[in-house]
């Protein structure tokens, strides 16, 4: 009974080891994730296909790099309420790397111009390691057992914590503490978003236009993502007309090629009236149904904002 009682006592005093307020910051390495916004959009798209597939949910994973190795990481379900970590980058022994998330310690943590240690408490126990120390870029993961230990006293926002992540050509593999309830290998496979720009013309008059008719309302400084990106058209005064654009990339399983998207879409029933496609990798896309024109175009470092 002593012995049990001494293993109840210890477990508080383990976790407090595992969420201290402030850490000796360990040597900085390259930050782990490029800054950008990720999106799992076309793995949601694919699973809703698919009757036998458990729908994984959609998940916006912003990430912030500042100096001294250290990250925000925003992570967004759709419907929810988002979680912030700070994540901190550092390099192992082998020259892999290794991140230690953060908690805040405070309602409204500092982020500009950079996040202020203080008033954030680390994770050690869900800190992410390679699973193969000897490959630098492996996987990283928590252990599940160890971080399982503090999870109570972080409260909701545990669901969204990272514990696994892969660098993937295009994205990040992300495991998070909840995919554990949907099995050992679920995982959303955010890819990261690239911004199109342009404009919209449409005519009042809608597809029953004549040619000769002139009535043009235009939606200048459109700005829509790659990944599920989608904007409502206006009139020129402000008010909805109805229709909206939808910019997505995806891969039909008949071709197995990936497209990227445009499509028009009624707002009314969500059907899509006509699309258009192009490689994932062109600069320039655009669609013209004599009543609705469209034009986006890729943007780069230089004009991204």
């Amino acid at each position: 009974m002593k012995r049990v009682l001494s293993m109840i006592l210890l477990l508080p005093l383990a976790a407090c080891h595992s969420l201290r307020p402030t850490a000796v910051a360990p040597a900085p390495a390259a930050a782990g994730v490029p800054d950008g916004l990720y999106d799992n959009h076309e793995q949601v798209w694919r699973a809703a296909g698919d009757a036998a597939a458990l729908a994984p949910p959609r998940l916006r994973l912003q990430v912030r790099s500042y100096k001294g190795g250290w990250q925000t990481w925003r992570i967004e379900p759709e419907g929810g309420a988002p979680a912030t970590w700070l994540m901190q980058v550092a390099a192992t022994a082998d020259g892999g790397q290794q991140m230690t998330p953060y908690r805040a310690r405070v309602a409204a943590p500092k982020l500009d111009p950079a996040p202020d240690p203080n008033e954030w408490t680390a994770l050690d126990a869900c800190r992410l390691s390679p699973e193969r120390p000897s490959q630098s870029g492996a996987r990283l993961a928590a252990d599940a057992a160890a971080c399982a230990t503090i999870a109570p006293g972080i409260g909701a926002a545990i669901a969204f914590l990272p514990i696994a992540v892969t660098r993937a050509d295009e994205g990040i593999q992300l495991r998070v503490y909840a995919d554990q309830a949907r099995g050992p290998d679920a995982q959303a496979q955010v890819r990261r978003v690239h911004w199109y720009g342009g404009w919209a013309a449409v005519n009042g008059a809608g597809p029953q236009a004549s040619a000769d008719n002139r009535d043009w309302h235009m939606n200048r400084q459109l700005r829509l993502g790659n990944e599920g990106g989608r904007s409502a058209l206006n009139w020129r005064d402000g008010t909805p007309s109805g229709w909206s654009l939808g910019l997505e990339r995806l891969t039909f399983r008949e071709g197995g090629t990936p497209v990227l998207k445009l499509s028009i879409i009624d707002d009314a029933d969500g059907r899509v009236l006509a699309y258009a496609w192009a490689d994932p990798r062109a600069e320039r896309i655009g669609i013209n149904l004599g009543w609705i024109q469209v034009g986006l175009e890729r943007e780069t470092k230089e004009t991204s904002r």
